[in-house]
């Protein structure tokens, strides 16, 4: 019997020990941190009553529900009545105690209350919780912030139940491993040492540090660390079976599509491996096996493929050009049932799949293919076939490679536009001893890249030759070439031949010169050019391209102001749908304008702007904008004043170590409109001006195109719009006209004491209407603090189309002025005449005089002048048999009779 009493009073012993710091609750309210205040006691929870009830009582209550500071305390049941026991009244707390249950009160059940008078509370709700010690939102040291103190969680006994709540709470999905002890280093501040108990199915890490109870002994050095994948689930769809497929993963509810160009054969073993499928076989692109619906996730896995699992490879933001679902990746492993699947496929033999030896999955054998029948047309199909990109090289070996048999395929007849090598016609087996096998090698596997720029579409050209990166030099080089790069990194077209020290000088080689394109090229190497590394060039001349497929995001006014995106040669708006506050904190982040800021829906600040994107909302694990789910680029729903405008918080523009945009504000000043005026830029915290030295159109397009206001229609010099104030910063300046800002053209950057400001630039633009812009800010700041100033307008002029219709209006009356004088004089010329008024005759002579000879060279004298006595040569005197006074000699002796 005792052994029986003993077993009892164990596990009821632990749970009023695990419920200890949970024995106070908020309920009957729409927020976890605001409600009734209940109190569990004596194994059943009641109620508070409101006498005394104050703000420090509620203090207490708002600090052990972890939901920071309090907001208001509340009485008369305003979250409604409670039922049972009235426990507490005349609750007396300094403010300072760890649990309600720590303060003064009447005693438990003594009052004289009713539940019309239950006591409740209002928190701030703020709990911040974050994974340290990694450059990824998603893997680090666990740290939460409770009042205004960091904690790190000290448990050695924090396992996969934790880690689910943990991960599940910050949308990082689920963890992939074990949590391990000190994995991410030692935090610093306050050591939660309380042991964390949670089921794995709370929806807030919260509740379980409710549950917190027992003390452990522990310090820096057993800081828990975890490790979350936010994709919770994979499979694939549209096969014979669960090996093969359509690649589908699933961020926390919702299934999404992989795009081709995203994935490899090495991404693809990864996760065959991890369905138990063995290693990848194929990996056929274009929805090979159907398309897809809902989102198409912008992922790119870099993995190395021995990999477990997909979240042990790196993951990076797609550069390429936007996919759709004609272009979902599908994949087939080991593990597949159904040999029907594999017909038509293709592979490489090389270690990146994207080289090496060609082998065609045909009537259920891999096969080689000889050489005799393949030419560009049929290795380009299957370059495209492997999302491999182009056919850059063809070449023949002998290798046996991992055919299955010693019969080889010949006679394929492609186009060159096929998708799929299935599309082309069918081939002949002959053996394999016939001649040599076909190996070829495809753009993704000799590499190039744009170096300067974080989308990879835009940036300083580079080569990978002989195992080191090296540089193009621009001698030559010009938009057919950049044409052909475009197409070979798969960033749509060339927007532009920008000049060469664009993206700044690289090191090492310079691996080509004069490259001279047609600009149909699939591949750079498929150009003519100097021989490998033989050049007369520095890298003060190396090349650099600007895709269509490059993209910049602008806030209108630095670090505030609507949300814009350049994408496609075009700057256009961003949606306010659906966008959240983390969306606006990763802006912030991307722009150097802070952690975090706000959203607000406004009208779009330019007339025909574009709305590029809608329904934007990013994921705690994006790191760049370009990961976040959205719709479509131009697809949106979008109405006259959703588009986007944030306000980023703790910009410090004082700071040179971290500006407040990545790129110094512009704006013009003393114009009539915010597209004329002088131009100044804020550098090193102060406002300064351009001189007009060498200023021409060219600098004037670069600063029109930058503020969005559309073509540059005039330079101006000599102060045109009025002397500027403080520094004159730029001097020289010397652009081509395409560059994407004014700072990419060659300048000085510095103070310039060979000017005055008689000498300030200026320019005037052709409108805001032409939205075709880049990055900069098209305003005037009304600030005084040393931050980079909010920009507004400096002068609300009129636009364009209205001077010209106010200048037309004023021609057209002085004209029905003109035209009515002249009725009227010829009014008064008449009824002079029917009259017969002598005194006018003089006028009378004069006016016919006048009108008789219009066009003439002889220009006659006006009135209140004496006429000369001699006629002007061809006119004779002229009267009539009456001898009508006013008869009047007319040329060629014409008579005119009035």
């Amino acid at each position: 019997m005792k052994m029986e009493i003993c077993l009892f009073i164990l596990p009821l012993s632990c749970l009023l020990l695990l419920t200890r710091a949970s024995d106070v609750r908020l309920v009957n309210a729409e927020s976890p941190c605001a409600g009734r205040v209940e109190v569990f006691h004596e194994g059943q929870w009641g109620t508070v009553c409101h006498h005394w009830w104050d703000t420090e009582d509620a203090a207490v209550v708002c600090r052990q529900m972890f939901c920071g500071e309090v907001v208001l305390a509340k009485g008369y049941g305003q979250f409604g009545e409670g039922t049972g026991k009235i426990w507490m009244e005349d609750v007396a707390c300094k403010g300072s105690e760890s649990t309600l249950k720590d303060c003064g009160h009447n005693g438990w059940g003594r009052n004289d209350c009713g539940h019309h008078q239950d006591a409740g509370a209002i928190c701030s709700g703020k709990f911040e919780m974050q994974l340290k010690g990694e450059n990824h939102p998603c893997s680090g040291r666990l740290e939460f912030q409770h009042l205004s103190s960091w904690y790190t969680v000290c448990d050695p006994d924090f396992d996969l139940q934790d880690a689910k709540v943990v991960c599940r709470q910050l949308g990082c999905g689920i963890p992939v491993e074990e949590p391990r002890v000190a994995a991410f280093g030692k935090g610093g501040g306050q050591v939660w040492s309380k042991k964390i108990n949670c089921t794995g199915d709370e929806s807030d890490f919260r509740q379980c540090l409710r549950s917190s109870t027992e003390e452990q002994n522990c310090t820096h050095k057993t800081d828990v660390g975890l490790k979350c994948f936010w994709y919770t689930n994979s499979r694939l769809v549209g096969g014979p079976d669960s090996c093969s497929g359509r690649v589908e993963l699933q961020y926390l509810s919702e299934w999404g599509t992989v795009c081709d160009a995203s994935w490899d054969i090495r991404a693809a073993s990864v996760l065959c491996r991890q369905l138990q499928c063995g290693s990848a076989v194929a990996v056929p692109g274009q929805a090979w096996f159907g398309e897809g619906r809902g989102r198409i996730w912008a992922d790119v896995f870099e993995c190395q493929g021995n990999e477990t699992h997909l979240s042990q490879c790196a993951v990076s933001s797609r550069s390429r050009a936007a996919c759709s679902h004609g272009w979902d990746a599908g994949v087939i492993c080991e593990g597949f049932k159904s040999l029907s699947a594999l017909n038509g496929t293709v592979r490489l033999s090389g270690e990146s799949g994207c080289e090496g030896q060609v082998e065609v999955y045909y009537q259920l054998t891999w096969s080689r293919v000889l050489m005799d029948s393949w030419s560009f047309r049929e290795a380009s199909v299957v370059c495209r076939q492997l999302g491999c990109g182009s056919a850059v090289r063809l070449y023949s070996s002998s290798l046996s490679g991992t055919g299955d048999s010693d019969v080889c395929l010949t006679g394929y007849q492609c186009s060159g536009n096929e998708s799929h090598l299935v599309n082309c016609s069918d081939p002949h087996r002959p053996s394999c001893s016939s001649g040599p096998q076909v190996s070829i090698e495809c753009s993704k596997h000799r590499s190039i890249r744009l170096v300067g720029d974080a989308g990879g579409c835009a940036g300083r050209l580079e080569v990978l030759h002989q195992g080191s990166w090296g540089t193009v030099c621009g001698d030559s080089w010009d938009l057919k070439d950049a044409q052909v790069v475009c197409r070979q990194l798969q960033c749509g077209t060339a927007l532009r031949h920008p000049v060469p020290t664009f993206f700044g000088p690289g090191t090492g080689p310079i691996w080509l010169d004069e490259v001279d394109c047609e600009g149909n090229e699939t591949s750079l190497w498929d150009c003519p050019s100097a021989p490998r590394g033989q050049n007369d060039c520095v890298h003060k001349e190396d090349a650099g391209v600007v895709c269509s497929e490059h993209k910049e995001i602008r806030l209108a006014e630095g670090c505030s102001g609507q949300l814009e995106v350049f994408y496609n040669g075009t700057w256009g708006n961003v949606c306010f749908n659906q966008m959240e506050t983390n969306t606006a904190s990763l802006i912030c982040q991307h722009l150097n304008c802070g952690e975090s800021g706000t959203i607000f829906s406004t009208k779009s600040r330019l007339k025909g702007a574009l709305n590029w994107l809608d329904n934007l909302k990013c994921r705690p694990h994006d790191s760049t904008l370009w990961q976040c789910p959205s719709s479509n680029w131009g697809d949106n729903k979008c109405g006259e004043g959703e588009v986007a405008q944030i306000t980023c918080e703790g910009c410090s523009a004082a700071s040179k170590d971290r500006p407040c945009s990545r790129h110094p504000p512009m704006r013009l000043s003393g114009g009539s409109s915010e597209c004329s005026g002088r131009v100044e830029l804020w550098h090193n915290g102060s406002w300064g001006t351009v001189c007009d030295d060498s200023w021409d159109l060219r600098d004037a397009q670069v600063v029109c195109r930058q503020l969005g206001c559309g073509t540059a229609l005039e330079a101006h010099g000599n102060s045109a719009f009025g002397q500027g104030t403080g520094t004159i910063w730029l001097n020289e300046v010397n652009c081509r006209g395409d560059e994407l800002h004014l700072w990419d053209c060659p300048h000085s950057l510095q103070v310039q004491w060979n000017c005055s400001h008689k000498e300030d630039a200026g320019v005037t633009c052709a409108g805001s209407s032409l939205y075709k812009a880049t990055t900069g800010i098209p305003a005037a700041s009304t600030t005084t603090k040393k931050v980079p100033p909010s920009v507004v307008p400096s002068q609300k002029g009129m636009s364009i189309s209205v001077v010209v219709s106010l200048v037309l209006g004023a021609l057209l009356f002085l004209l029905l002025v003109i035209t009515a004088v002249q009725l009227y004089q010829n009014r008064v010329l008449k009824r002079a005449v029917y009259c017969g008024v002598t005194p006018l005759q003089k006028d009378i002579y004069e006016e016919i005089e006048y009108n008789l000879t219009w066009g003439e060279t002889f220009r006659a004298p006006r009135e209140g002048r004496v006429l000369s006595e001699e006629l002007p040569s061809g006119y004779e005197d002229v009267e009539d048999s009456e001898g009508d006074p006013l008869s009047v000699w007319t040329r060629k002796g014409e008579h005119l009779l009035l």
